[in-house]
């Protein structure tokens, strides 16, 4: 039987048909449908799953599965593997007893991050295997490969995908369920879970000896001609395509795994006297490749680079004129057909934009460092209440080393799921060196950005537990902080109270906390209309930039779109906005 599934979904059927017990995640574009999947069906497969605090705890939770026998599954998107990386080094050398697969989901062209990075380059700096599915039965496929060759060799595997393997959708067929009577059982073994260095030592060496007898055998090949091309995950697509176009006599190596690389490369650069390398992002098998040819000496002219472009994704066009150009031909001058610009903006009603507006009232000059969120779209005009963005907690971090060296207010905003992932040791910092500046939490409930994913303050868990809430301003308390808590969409209380934070000379917490208006349950108000007072002196639009508001013949005008906060009623210097329709 075959089902139409996203890549994600494969990936999460692969899981069930692996017979894995534990999955973890912190959500994160592009793998957040992976442990949604999961979350849906957990109880009917005996998984356990959960919506971690940050990548790095869901990492550790599901090794702690994997080393007591569990099959276990953590996803997360690149930069989460950053978060990660501490526990994702030391696992490595520790090893596992129950398979144990790390999804990181890579995002070429940056679709919804904040960087372009390659972890290709984590799994070998972890000395950990890394294989890369091309389409979502490959996805499913390879994800039961991975606990298998986890198992084989008691090592950690990485599944690497990208977005475009991540949101394809394809048939897959859909296979068996394997069913593991395995009981959890944590054997106490100092020499191997003590990090220390004497043990250390010791696990390094054991760690080299498994990597130097992995083989596993993933990789194709097919066509024929005197040119090799190597491509690995979606690159492999665009390959074959481009090929078709120009009509080229080729023997395409499909690479699976990306490390360690198969002794039939080596072989294959034996066949040919040249071989294009055709990668997303960084030249990683194009620098192994050049050195398997070098140390076995083999006379092959190897290319990559030089024609296949390092930075954003790949595309059969891009990959066509990669070949034109290396056979010498001119390449296909692409022009972007001339679609409307759809900048992305905050949601008609959004408790972000009257925070951002009290903000900015508060402080005129000030300068707001922010987060990764729904609110980073706040740095979008005329809102511009965003000044930095750099990755999830720094709006905290940064706001510390910034009071100390410049004198303008600073008032920094973040998420409650970002405040709880990595905001808090910042705010540790704060209070312990005495920085002054306001933090804002903006608390809508939710990790809205990614999907709606609960968090430790929404009082349910990934599993659909209900449990006590963690609140952000019982945390800010105990740590000694004077803290306030709002309603944005009291404009007036919601300006007063920042005011006084901002000029209070210590450190502030302000909570501004409105349920994210997708959230069942959200209050919704009556819709407002413009009436005759309206001046057109544009204050609503300008100050707010709701999409909500348009402005006919020189007015103001509310669409359908209206939510009904009303937060444009409490500022209209005419008061000319109303309820009503």
């Amino acid at each position: 039987m075959k089902e139409l599934l996203m890549g994600n979904e494969a990936i999460a059927r692969g899981v069930v048909e692996a017979g894995v017990k534990v999955v973890t995640a912190y959500p994160g574009t592009p793998s957040s449908e992976i442990p949604m999947t999961i979350s849906k069906i957990a109880k009917k497969y005996g998984i356990y799953f959960e919506w971690s605090t940050n990548e790095k705890v869901a990492y550790e939770v599901a090794f702690a599965g994997a080393v007591t026998g569990l099959r276990s599954m953590v996803t997360m998107k690149h930069v989460g593997l950053n978060v990660a990386a501490d526990v994702f080094m030391a696992s490595a050398f520790v090893g596992v007893d129950g398979g144990f697969v790390v999804v990181s989901a890579d995002d070429p062209s940056l679709h919804s991050s904040q960087n372009e990075q390659d972890n290709r380059h984590y799994a070998r700096l972890a000395n950990i295997p890394c294989i890369e599915p091309v389409s979502p039965q490959e996805a499913k496929d390879f994800t039961i490969k991975a606990f298998d060759i986890s198992e084989k060799y008691n090592i950690p595997v990485m599944l690497r995908t990208t977005t475009r393997v991540n949101h394809t959708r394809g048939d897959v067929e859909i296979g068996d369920i394997l069913t593991l009577e395995r009981t959890p059982k944590f054997e106490k073994n100092v020499k191997r879970f003590v990090t220390v260095p004497s043990n250390a030592r010791g696990l390094r060496t054991k760690l080299l000896e498994k990597m130097e007898g992995v083989d596993i055998d993933l990789d194709v090949t097919e066509g024929d001609g005197s040119l090799g091309i190597i491509a690995s995950g979606i690159a492999y697509n665009y390959v074959k395509e481009a090929v078709s176009i120009l009509g080229m006599e080729a023997e395409i190596y499909k690479l699976a795994v990306t490390h360690p690389l198969s002794e039939k490369v080596t072989t294959f650069l034996k066949r040919h006297t040249e071989v294009v390398v055709v990668e997303e992002l960084e030249p990683v098998i194009e620098t192994e490749v050049r050195a398997i040819a070098q140390k076995e000496g083999i006379p092959v002219k190897i290319y990559g680079k030089e024609f296949i472009p390092r930075a954003f994704e790949l595309n059969t066009t891009r990959v066509t004129n990669a070949f034109k150009k290396y056979k010498g031909l001119p390449e296909e001058v692409v022009k972007d057909l001339p679609i409307p610009v759809r900048p992305p903006v905050l949601c008609p009603g959004c408790a972000h934009r009257a925070t951002f507006y009290a903000m900015k009232k508060a402080a005129p000059k000030g300068v707001y460092p922010s987060d990764i969120g729904c609110y980073t779209l706040g740095v979008v005009p005329p809102i511009s209440a965003v000044d930095t963005c750099l990755c999830m907690g720094a709006s905290i971090g940064f706001s510390c080393g910034l009071s100390e060296f410049i004198s303008e207010k600073i008032i920094c905003s973040i998420g409650d799921s970002t405040f709880m992932h990595t905001g808090l040791p910042a705010l540790v910092d704060a209070v312990y060196n005495q920085h002054k500046f306001v933090v804002v939490i903006l608390d809508n409930e939710t990790t809205a950005m990614t999907g709606h994913q609960p968090h430790p303050g929404t009082g349910v868990t990934g599993m659909g537990v209900k449990v006590p809430k963690v609140y952000p301003e019982k945390i800010a308390e105990a740590m000694g902080v004077h803290t306030d808590v709002i309603d944005p969409h009291d404009v007036e209380n919601a300006v007063k109270v920042m005011k006084e934070a901002v000029n209070a000379d210590e450190l502030r917490v302000v909570i501004a906390r409105r349920k994210c208006i997708f959230l069942e349950g959200a209050e919704r108000g009556e819709p407002f209309y413009v009436s005759d007072e309206c001046t057109g002196c544009e204050v609503c639009i300008n100050q707010l930039g709701c999409p909500a508001i348009d402005f006919v013949d020189g007015k103001a005008f509310i669409n359908e779109l209206c939510y009904g906060c009303g937060v444009c009623a409490q500022i209209c210097p005419a008061s000319a906005i109303e309820v009503g329709s």
